[in-house]
């Protein structure tokens, strides 16, 4: 083996290999440098050396190679052919959700100023200001939407972006997704709404990026901003109004729009300029930024007036063609509508304050008064869905407000409802929801449906609760601390605690005899739990109502407000009691003349 070959194996540098040619260099060159007699002795001379040199070499290139084999570290030479190690940066904020899943490698400085910007905006500020504005999303369209064509005279849209304090990166990638996204010819502009930031960077610098764009389309951006922080459904109108285009989009500015997004929606209205319609949205996670496909849904709500997702119609779901468009109860708060229809039923009501309950208000009063709402699948957005919202840190007082402002507008005698379902009293909440005669008026001016036509012909699967008497906290009279609580979870003992009326602790009595612990559903397709006597033992249970009483379990109860709870086939009582361990619990027995109340009464029993 050549030395040349030892060396390679034993891992000597590029370095070493050329110090060592320019050492054998010079030598020869001296050997040149000598008369022809001198040069053919001393040539003799320097050959035998470099024979001898070569020698030691290849002695020295053996023991190293018998060395490495010896040990990985390579002692000798500890820089050579090495790898880097590579340095574990430990999690500054190892509870904190931004890092659960995202983070790895991050230097500690890094790592404070994602955390810190993630505290402020809800998402990766930090991930968000190194992505291209442009970034290419996946396509989670159904195949079939591929293969549809589109009426080349659609009408033109304008497109409304709301924020307060959203992050720059965030609002130039939204515009610079609609206008990849959308052609020229049917984009008439986007709107920008700011309802009274106090971030800087929304000033100067989204104006530049502003005037970047408008050398590419002049105008094709505007911007409004309130005074003073108005809430969602205010900024909604005001993007309406200062519209132009045949219809409007009325987004989030936390969204990306996606490949074939409009000319969807757009047929849909030039089909009806009556409905209202959604896209489907895709969610953009807030920690990594990656985009989940999210299947079609139909948009819900519950009688607190939340949004959720539900399964489209019976009839939908027979189609199996995810491509067709569905009827939906409500929008989610990104829609498209005719901006001329839009203002004809009222726009979004202005009475609305920060946030939540505004965009269930606008879908049942679409349906009510003449109009319809879709969800178009075809068209897809991605939306980022924060950790938490910018607007207030407890949304629940004015979600709470807003959906009793709606209740007393349009849902009649089901407003009592919306009461319940917030755990309020029927008679003097003392919840102040703001003048509500303009609405009425305009609710009498379009002749619009009584609330029962919405239940029976748009949302049948919305539970009404007819047979209720009281709801709310349920307490032993003796103990006025301790509430009845569902428990652990998952399992289906009922417990004594202190009490904190949050759902866990919410109780019903119905005209069945049934006590429902933690909480009533408020959709049909939905079960709810149901206080059961086992007949035996001295433990309450609670278990499925509809499968407690398909099993014909001891499931009803007397109960006058004041008055024991008795089971009405044991005839033993729920009742409290001192356990082995000190502590008051829950038990079943003969009844002792304890007595109980629920906190608010639909009627007096």
């Amino acid at each position: 083996m050549t030395m040349r070959t030892y060396m390679k194996k034993a891992g000597l540098t590029g370095a070493f290999l050329l110090l060592m040619y320019i050492f054998m260099y010079l030598i020869g060159s001296w050997g040149a440098g000598k008369s022809f007699a001198e040069g053919v002795g001393g040539r003799e001379v320097v050959w035998k050396k470099l024979d001898r040199i070569e020698k030691s070499l290849n002695r020295l290139a053996k023991l190293i190679e018998v060395s490495g084999q010896k040990s990985s570290n390579n002692e000798l030479f500890p820089n050579v052919d090495q790898e880097e190690e590579k340095i574990v940066v430990p999690k500054l904020y190892p509870n904190s959700y931004l890092f659960a899943k995202w983070g790895d490698g991050l230097s500690e400085n890094d790592q404070k100023e994602a955390e810190n910007l993630f505290q402020i905006y809800g998402y990766n500020v930090f991930l968000s200001n190194q992505l291209p504005l442009d970034r290419k999303l996946p396509d989670t369209r159904d195949k079939r939407c591929l293969t549809k064509t589109y009426p080349k005279d659609l009408p033109n849209i304008s497109v409304v972006l709301i924020y307060i304090n959203e992050a720059l990166s965030i609002i130039k990638r939204a515009i610079r997704s609609i206008i990849i996204h959308t052609p020229q010819h049917l984009l008439r502009e986007i709107i920008l709404v700011d309802d009274c930031s106090t971030y800087n960077d929304l000033g100067k610098p989204l104006q530049d990026y502003i005037d970047q764009i408008h050398e590419e389309r002049p105008g094709l951006i505007k911007k409004v901003r309130h005074r003073q922080q108005m809430g969602l459904s205010q900024s909604r109108n005001s993007g309406w109004e200062h519209a132009t285009a045949d219809v409007v989009a009325i987004f989030d500015a936390h969204i990306e729009a996606k490949e074939g997004w409009a000319e969807p929606l757009l047929a849909r209205i030039k089909a009806d300029r009556t409905v209202v319609v959604s896209p489907v949205f895709d969610k953009v996670h807030y920690d990594d930024l990656l985009v989940e496909r999210y299947a079609p849904s139909s948009h819900g709500f519950d009688w607190a007036l939340w949004c959720m997702y539900e399964s489209f119609s019976p009839e939908w779901l027979k189609m199996e063609d995810e491509s067709q468009p569905g009827k939906s109860p409500s929008v989610m708060g990104i829609f498209v509508a005719d901006r001329g229809f839009l203002g004809e039923i009222g726009g979004l009501d202005g009475g609305m304050t920060v946030y939540g309950g505004e965009n269930v208000e606008l879908g049942i009063r679409v349906w009510l008064c003449g109009g319809s709402v879709e969800v178009v699948t075809c068209s897809k957005i991605a939306h980022i869905e924060r950790a938490h919202k910018p607007y207030a840190l407890d949304l629940n007082p004015a979600m709470r407000r807003n959906a009793l402002r709606v209740a007393d507008i349009w849902l009649d005698d089901y407003k009592r409802n919306v009461m319940i379902a917030w755990n309020i009293p029927l008679e003097d909440h003392g919840i102040d929801t703001g003048d509500v005669s303009t609405r009425r008026k305009l609710r009498d001016k379009l002749h619009c449906k009584p609330f029962k036509w919405y239940l029976d012909n748009v949302y049948p699967s919305l539970e009404t609760w007819d047979n209720l008497l009281g709801y709310g906290v349920l307490k032993n009279t003796l103990f006025e601390k301790y509430c009845v609580d569902q428990g652990a979870i998952p399992g289906n003992i009922p417990i004594l605690y202190e009490c904190h009326s949050q759902q866990p602790q919410l109780c019903y009595y119905n005209t069945d005899g049934e006590i429902i612990i933690g909480g009533i559903k408020a959709h049909k397709y939905n079960h709810n739990r149901c206080l059961v006597d086992p007949g035996s033992g001295s433990t309450p249970t609670l278990h499925d109502c509809q499968l407690a009483k398909l099993n014909e379990l001891y499931m009803q109860w007397d109960f006058k407000q004041g008055q024991a709870i008795r089971n009405k086939a044991t005839k033993r009582c729920l009742e409290v009691a001192q356990g082995e361990n000190s502590y008051y619990e829950l038990i079943i027995q003969q009844c002792s003349g304890q007595s109980w109340r629920i906190e608010n009464l639909v009627t007096s029993f």
